[in-house]
């Protein structure tokens, strides 16, 4: 085939994916082709429904330091375009991505747009084996955000991926990678504003795991962390804890007045039921220290919450939004 001639696939498949995995890009987990930013508008008309097709956006390809975790936009064109053609696209979908880097290629090269100004250059061209290494993205975004090796230890922790089959949205994904960074980094107060069905509480398991299981705060004497999620119905927490953060169980528990105890999820996934003199401690800190503790919010904590406050490294307010507040000194 004339090499002036190949089609946009082409170019994809033959020469600009072949240049990602020979800088070191691993094809599995790290390069994801037809990336989806946007499933699109949906039109009704009537008592049908569907979606704008001129509203579905996708990226040809996302190269990512893992799972989840973004670090740059490729976007290709056919041989017959400019070495450039492609870059406004890129340009768009990295934003949507909060990103700074990205590329557009024809297949001949890559134009090369870094936002970081890491080498005093916006954009640069580069031929098809000067593609950069994933670890030397990482290293310009990193200090690009002026992060600390403890802080990149945390903001680059993995995603939960074998326990759900959910596929972050573009706008999940920044809110979750953000947050965890901003706490990360000793912000104290973080507020997400999410509208009803966008995935809320899909949003916190993700922070929740990822600060949970990271090496985040394992170095104060108050030991393993503890998170505190709050919602304003009992209904919300009960098909929270045995759907989105099933993952938790064993180290779940939730406050109940009706039942007036303590209910926890086990290592089996089934709900047990403690009174609430057994399960709290003199010392009033809970039994058996659950590190993920639910409870409905009536306005105010309760006697038991209020008691146990001192234990909680992290408290969740989850209705319409996120908050996120380390208790200081704790």
């Amino acid at each position: 085939m004339n090499k002036k001639n190949q089609s946009e696939s082409d170019t994809s498949d033959k020469l600009i994916r072949p240049a990602t995995v020979l800088a070191g890009w691993h094809t599995l987990d790290q390069i994801y082709a037809q990336y989806p930013l946007r499933t699109g508008r949906v039109v009704v008309r009537g008592k049908t429904a569907r979606r704008d097709p001129s509203s579905v956006l996708f990226a040809d390809f996302v190269l990512c330091l893992k799972p989840n975790i973004p670090l740059a936009v490729v976007e290709a064109k056919r041989s017959s375009l400019s070495l450039q053609a492609g870059m406004q696209q890129a340009i768009h979908y990295a934003q949507l991505l909060d990103l700074p880097f990205c590329f557009a290629s024809n297949g001949e090269g890559f134009v090369f747009r870094d936002a970081t100004l890491a080498s005093g250059v916006l954009e640069q061209t580069l031929a098809l084996d000067q593609f950069p290494l994933p670890q030397d993205l990482w290293a310009r975004y990193c200090k690009w955000k002026g992060w600390s090796s403890a802080v990149q230890s945390v903001a680059g922790f993995d995603y939960a991926l074998a326990t759900t089959a959910k596929t972050p949205r573009y706008y999940q994904l920044n809110a979750i990678n953000r947050t965890v960074e901003a706490i990360a980094a000793g912000q104290n107060r973080v507020l997400l504003v999410m509208a009803t069905g966008t995935g809320k509480t899909y949003t916190a398991f993700q922070i929740i795991h990822r600060l949970w299981k990271s090496p985040w705060r394992t170095d104060k004497p108050c030991g393993q962390k503890r998170i505190l999620f709050l919602a304003d119905r009992n209904i919300l927490i009960d098909q929270t804890m045995v759907n989105d953060f099933r993952p938790f169980k064993g180290a779940m528990a939730k406050l109940s007045p009706h039942a007036k105890g303590i209910e926890r999820i086990n290592e089996q996934g089934q709900v047990e039921l403690e009174e609430v003199d057994l399960a709290v401690h003199k010392s009033t800190k809970l039994a058996r220290n659950p590190q993920l503790l639910c409870q409905r919010h009536p306005g105010r904590p309760d006697r038991h919450t209020q008691r146990n406050q001192g234990h909680i490294q992290q408290r969740l307010l989850w209705r319409s939004h996120l908050h996120l507040q380390p208790q200081a000194g704790h």
